[in-house]
Protein backbone atom coordinates (compact mmCIF):
# COMPACT_ATOMS: atom_id res chain seq x y z
CA UNK A 1 0.00 0.00 0.00
CA UNK A 2 1.15 3.31 -1.01
CA UNK A 3 0.90 7.08 0.54
CA UNK A 4 -1.34 8.78 -2.19
CA UNK A 5 -1.96 12.30 -0.27
CA UNK A 6 -1.01 13.63 2.71
CA UNK A 7 -1.69 17.43 4.68
CA UNK A 8 -1.40 18.29 7.80
CA UNK A 9 -4.35 19.20 10.69
CA UNK A 10 -3.49 21.96 12.63
CA UNK A 11 -5.21 21.96 16.32
CA UNK A 12 -6.31 25.25 17.83
CA UNK A 13 -8.71 26.29 20.23
CA UNK A 14 -10.26 29.38 18.23
CA UNK A 15 -11.01 27.61 14.61
CA UNK A 16 -13.15 30.87 12.80
CA UNK A 17 -9.76 32.75 14.09
CA UNK A 18 -7.69 30.57 12.46
CA UNK A 19 -9.47 29.81 9.55
CA UNK A 20 -9.79 33.24 8.52
CA UNK A 21 -6.15 33.76 8.76
CA UNK A 22 -5.16 31.71 5.88
CA UNK A 23 -7.98 33.25 4.22
CA UNK A 24 -6.82 36.60 4.39
CA UNK A 25 -3.51 35.27 4.15
CA UNK A 26 -2.81 32.95 1.65
CA UNK A 27 -6.37 33.44 -0.27
CA UNK A 28 -7.27 29.60 1.43
CA UNK A 29 -10.91 28.56 0.50
CA UNK A 30 -12.95 26.36 2.67
CA UNK A 31 -13.75 22.97 0.86
CA UNK A 32 -15.16 21.15 3.61
CA UNK A 33 -16.79 21.80 7.01
CA UNK A 34 -17.61 19.81 9.63
CA UNK A 35 -20.01 21.01 12.61
CA UNK A 36 -21.53 19.69 15.83
CA UNK A 37 -24.48 21.39 17.02
CA UNK A 38 -23.71 24.47 14.34
CA UNK A 39 -20.41 25.15 15.37
CA UNK A 40 -17.07 24.68 13.22
CA UNK A 41 -15.02 21.60 14.96
CA UNK A 42 -12.97 20.97 11.67
CA UNK A 43 -12.66 22.54 8.23
CA UNK A 44 -10.88 21.50 5.09
CA UNK A 45 -9.07 24.35 3.03
CA UNK A 46 -7.71 24.48 -0.41
CA UNK A 47 -4.22 26.51 -0.34
CA UNK A 48 -2.90 26.83 -3.46
CA UNK A 49 -2.19 23.54 -5.22
CA UNK A 50 -2.45 22.27 -1.47
CA UNK A 51 -4.73 21.04 1.37
CA UNK A 52 -4.29 22.02 5.15
CA UNK A 53 -7.36 20.77 7.96
CA UNK A 54 -7.85 22.67 10.58
CA UNK A 55 -9.76 20.71 14.02
CA UNK A 56 -10.55 22.60 16.86
CA UNK A 57 -9.41 21.11 20.01
CA UNK A 58 -10.51 22.98 23.02
CA UNK A 59 -7.80 22.71 25.44
CA UNK A 60 -4.77 22.73 23.15
CA UNK A 61 -1.38 24.16 24.31
CA UNK A 62 -0.09 26.30 21.20
CA UNK A 63 3.50 25.43 20.32
CA UNK A 64 5.93 23.83 17.94
CA UNK A 65 4.47 20.51 16.95
CA UNK A 66 4.22 21.64 13.24
CA UNK A 67 5.47 23.42 10.81
CA UNK A 68 4.01 24.33 7.32
CA UNK A 69 6.00 24.77 4.33
CA UNK A 70 4.40 26.84 1.73
CA UNK A 71 5.90 27.57 -1.87
CA UNK A 72 4.52 30.78 -2.90
CA UNK A 73 5.01 32.82 -5.61
CA UNK A 74 6.21 36.02 -4.12
CA UNK A 75 8.11 35.71 -0.56
CA UNK A 76 7.88 38.92 -0.40
CA UNK A 77 4.15 39.96 -0.80
CA UNK A 78 3.23 36.92 1.22
CA UNK A 79 5.44 37.81 4.15
CA UNK A 80 3.99 41.24 4.29
CA UNK A 81 0.17 40.01 3.76
CA UNK A 82 0.35 37.16 6.21
CA UNK A 83 1.76 39.90 8.93
CA UNK A 84 -0.95 42.19 7.66
CA UNK A 85 -3.58 39.30 8.56
CA UNK A 86 -1.88 38.72 11.85
CA UNK A 87 1.00 36.53 12.01
CA UNK A 88 4.12 37.71 13.74
CA UNK A 89 7.79 38.02 11.76
CA UNK A 90 9.52 34.98 12.26
CA UNK A 91 12.73 35.81 9.76
CA UNK A 92 12.18 37.83 6.71
CA UNK A 93 12.75 36.85 3.16
CA UNK A 94 15.91 35.95 2.63
CA UNK A 95 17.85 33.80 -0.43
CA UNK A 96 19.11 30.37 0.95
CA UNK A 97 22.18 28.50 -0.60
CA UNK A 98 20.03 26.12 -1.89
CA UNK A 99 18.26 28.01 -4.37
CA UNK A 100 15.30 29.28 -2.62
CA UNK A 101 13.87 32.30 -1.14
CA UNK A 102 12.31 31.89 2.51
CA UNK A 103 10.65 33.76 5.33
CA UNK A 104 9.62 32.54 8.27
CA UNK A 105 6.10 33.71 10.48
CA UNK A 106 3.98 32.24 12.92
CA UNK A 107 0.60 32.62 11.93
CA UNK A 108 -2.17 33.15 15.20
CA UNK A 109 -1.78 30.04 17.43
CA UNK A 110 2.34 30.38 17.32
CA UNK A 111 2.35 27.63 14.51
CA UNK A 112 5.79 28.27 12.24
CA UNK A 113 5.49 28.76 8.64
CA UNK A 114 8.13 28.97 6.03
CA UNK A 115 6.88 30.84 3.09
CA UNK A 116 9.12 29.78 0.11
CA UNK A 117 9.85 30.21 -3.57
CA UNK A 118 12.47 29.08 -5.72
CA UNK A 119 15.20 32.09 -6.99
Amino acid sequence: MGVTSLFPILRTSDLPRLASFYESAFDAVVTYRYTDDGIDVYVALAVGGGALGIGLEPRVTPGDPVAVWLYVDDVDAAFTGSLAAGAEAVAPPDDMPWGERVAQVRDPDGTLLYLATAV
